[in-house]
C-alpha cells in the first residue's frame, strides 16, 4: 500500500447502510457495524527444532445498538446480507423491545487518515525465509557462551483489516500489519537455571528485519541469562530505584495508565477519579498516550470505533489534564472520543484502552542519576505485574536489575519485586533523563480482552520504592 491510500473496503456501503437501518428499526439512539478480517502466521523454534508453523484467518462482524443506557450487541461470522440482518435484529432486540419507525441511514464517503505504509507484506514472504530467521537466532544465541543450554525463538505476523460504519454516517477503515520476533534463552550455572528474553515488534511489515539484527536480538537475550548466573539475591526494604530507558514503561502503563481510563474513572474504580486539574506528580512528569506513533506496537490510523488515533497528554508538568475516552463515556461528557475505543476482535464490545503510553524525557543526565544514588536498585527491565486501580497499589517483577552501590552499578540481582503505589511513585520521581526509549511490544489485558500496546520511559529515579527481595 503506497502512502495516501486507504485500506480497501471490505463490505459494500449499501449493505452496511441496510444493516444499520435494520439495527435502528426499533428506535435505537445509535448503531454501529464493526467488520474485521484477521490473518496471522506464527512459527516457533525450540531446542533446535521447529515445533510450530501455523497460519490462520478469522473474519466477522460485531453489531452494537444503544438505547439510552442499554447496549445490545451481537456478532456473526456470516457476512452475507442475511447473516448481518439477523445479527442486527438480535442486537436491536437486546437493546430495546417493541416497535418503532424505520430510520434511514446515509453513510458519508470513507473518511479518516490513510493506513500506514507497508513495504513488505509478510504474507508475501515464504515460510522458509521466516524459519531461517529462527535458525539464525538459535545459532547466534548458542554461540554467545557454552552455558546457554536452551534457546526458544518465535516469529509472528498479523494483518488486521477493519471497517466501521455507524448511524451517524461514519464510514471508515484501516489496515494494521504487525510483525514480531522474540528469543528466550536458558543458561545453566552453579546457581541453577537462569533465563533471559528479548523481543521486538513493530506495526510494519517484513521490512522490520531490515531495521533490526536478529543476531543482536539473540545475543542480548543470551546476555541477560548469562548475567543472572552471577546474580545475588535482591535486597529488601524501601530505597531509591532507578528505572532504565524503555524497560520500565510497563510500570506507568499499569500503575497510572489504567487509572486514567474513563470507564474506570466513571465507576470510581480509579484513584485518579475527580482529580483533573490537580497536581498528581512532580512538575517534571508528563505522561502521554499516543496512538499515532509511527511503527510502534500500539499504533493505528483509526480506533475500533472509527475515531482517528490521537496524541493525548494525560499529565502535563505534573498536572492531571485529561483521561482517555471511548465514544460512550465521551458522549456523556459532551465531547468526542480520544481515539482510545479498542476491542480484541469483532466478537467484543469496544472499551477504553491505552495505545502507546509513555513518560516524556527530561533534562537530567542518565549517568549522573546513577552516580547521585548512593544505594539502591537499577531496573533495566520489568516483568509482569498487578495493580489495584482503585488504590494505585502495584507489584512488579524485575527481570533484569542491578545493585547500585556508591553511585555505581555493581552486582546483578534476582528474585525481586517492586512494590509501591502509582500516585505516590509519580510524586517521588526526582530525576528524569533525556534518553527516552520505547520498550518491548506488549499485550494489555482488561476485562478478558487483549490488545497490542507499547510503553516507554527515559532513565528516571523514584526516590522511594519498596524492593521485595530475599537478601538478609
Amino acid at each position: 500500500m503506497t502512502e495516501g491510500e486507504r485500506a480497501p473496503m471490505m463490505l459494500d456501503p449499501e449493505l452496511l447502510r441496510d444493516t444499520l437501518s435494520v439495527a435502528m428499526a426499533t428506535g435505537g439512539d445509535f448503531a454501529e457495524v464493526f467488520v474485521e478480517d484477521r490473518r496471522s502466521t506464527s512459527a516457533l523454534l525450540d531446542d533446535g527444532r521447529i515445533e510450530e508453523l501455523s497460519s490462520g484467518r478469522d473474519s466477522g462482524a460485531g453489531i452494537r445498538v444503544v438505547v439510552g443506557e442499554t447496549t445490545g450487541f451481537a456478532h456473526t461470522a456470516d457476512l452475507s446480507p442475511a447473516g448481518l440482518r439477523s445479527a442486527a435484529k438480535t442486537a436491536s432486540a437486546a437493546a430495546r423491545s417493541g416497535g418503532g419507525a424505520i430510520r434511514e441511514i446515509t453513510l458519508n464517503g470513507q473518511s479518516g487518515p490513510a493506513s500506514a505504509v507497508v513495504e513488505l507484506i509478510p504474507a508475501d514472504i515464504s515460510k522458509a525465509e521466516k524459519v531461517a530467521l529462527l535458525q539464525r537466532a538459535d545459532a547466534a544465541a548458542r554461540s554467545a557462551d557454552g552455558a546457554i543450554s536452551q534457546v526458544s525463538a518465535r516469529y509472528g505476523d498479523s494483518q488486521r483489516r477493519i471497517q466501521i460504519a455507524n448511524s451517524e454516517g461514519l464510514l471508515t477503515s484501516d489496515r494494521q500489519i504487525r510483525t514480531f520476533f522474540s528469543v528466550s534463552c536458558v543458561a545453566t550455572g552453579d546457581i541453577g537455571l537462569q533465563t533471559g528474553r528479548e523481543s521486538v515488534g513493530q506495526t510494519m511489515g517484513f521490512e522490520l528485519f531490515d531495521q533490526i539484527d536478529v543476531d543482536d536480538v539473540s545475543r542480548r537475550a543470551a546476555g541477560r541469562a548469562l548475567t543472572k548466573l552471577e546474580a545475588v539475591p535482591a535486597p529488601s526494604g524501601e530505597m531509591p530505584v532507578v528505572v532504565g530507558p524503555g524497560g520500565g514503561g510497563v510500570l506507568f502503563h499499569e500503575a497510572c495508565g489504567h487509572g486514567l481510563e474513563a470507564d474506570l474513572v466513571a465507576k470510581s474504580a480509579s484513584v485518579f477519579a475527580g482529580r483533573r486539574g490537580e497536581m498528581v506528580a512532580t512538575p517534571s512528569v508528563s505522561l502521554v498516550d499516543d496512538g499515532t506513533m509511527a511503527g510502534e506496537w500500539g499504533c493505528f490510523s483509526v480506533d475500533d470505533e472509527g475515531r482517528p488515533a490521537q496524541r493525548n497528554v494525560l499529565i502535563a508538568d505534573g498536572v492531571l489534564t485529561d483521561y482517555m475516552w471511548d465514544r460512550l463515556r465521551a458522549e456523556k461528557e459532551g465531547r468526542l472520543g480520544s481515539g482510545n475505543g479498542r476491542r480484541q476482535s469483532y466478537r467484543h464490545l469496544p472499551m477504553v484502552r491505552m495505545t502507546n503510553t509513555y513518560l516524556e524525557g527530561g533534562v537530567d543526565d542518565p549517568e549522573e542519576i546513577v552516580a547521585g544514588t548512593d544505594h539502591g536498585v537499577y531496573v533495566a527491565q520489568l516483568g509482569g505485574g498487578q495493580v489495584n486501580t482503585a488504590t494505585g497499589d502495584f507489584v512488579f517483577g524485575m527481570t533484569e536489575a542491578y545493585l547500585i552501590e556508591g553511585g555505581r552499578l555493581t552486582a546483578p540481582i534476582r528474585e525481586g519485586n517492586l512494590i509501591g503505589n502509582g500516585p505516590a511513585a509519580l510524586l517521588a520521581i526526582d530525576a528524569i533523563a533525556g534518553d527516552f526509549a520505547m520498550g518491548s511490544p506488549g499485550t494489555c489485558g482488561k476485562d478478558g480482552q487483549g490488545v497490542p500496546v507499547g510503553d516507554g520511559t527515559p532513565t528516571l529515579r523514584v526516590a522511594r520504592l519498596t524492593v521485595g527481595g530475599t537478601a538478609a
